[in-house]
């Protein structure tokens, strides 16, 4: 059989659904991802608008962060670090060990190694200065 081989800079919905359902059935065969469970914790005001929020999952001993976003007009106020801090209680609570997350240099890698993370990976190269990191904490 000879194959064709095409890249594309766009590429269609349909075409990387594929490759995503593919991708999980094999991850499914050998790992199991019914344990991987959502968790998520959010600021709101009093009259229940949402100024912030941190979300993310758990598997097993490991907890990843994935979003953490605050409201601009609420930056600088402590609301991402209590998002953080509660965040990882719920880690805690479902016996995670491990809180991970990444970041770019332009965001906010000073900060999480303020709450006790450690850079455990950076890449460089997206732009001259710009890099990604991923970060680690040591949940106790």
């Amino acid at each position: 059989m000879t194959l064709v081989y095409s890249l594309v800079d766009a590429p269609a919905p349909a075409d990387t659904r594929v490759v995503d359902a593919g991708l999980g059935a094999a991850n499914a065969a050998v790992a199991s991802l019914a344990d991987v469970r959502p968790l998520a914790c959010f600021a709101r005001t009093p009259a229940g608008a949402i100024i912030g929020g941190a979300v993310g999952r758990t598997w097993g001993e490991c907890c990843e962060l994935q979003q953490l976003w605050v409201d601009p007009t609420h930056r600088q106020q402590g609301v991402g670090r209590e998002l953080v801090r509660n965040f990882a209680a719920g880690a805690r609570t479902r016996q995670c060990r491990r809180l991970y997350l990444e970041t770019f240099s332009f965001q906010a890698p000073a900060f999480y190694r303020a709450l006790g993370f450690s850079v455990v990976l950076e890449i460089r190269g997206f732009t001259a200065d710009t890099s990604k990191f991923t970060l680690l904490c040591e949940l106790t």
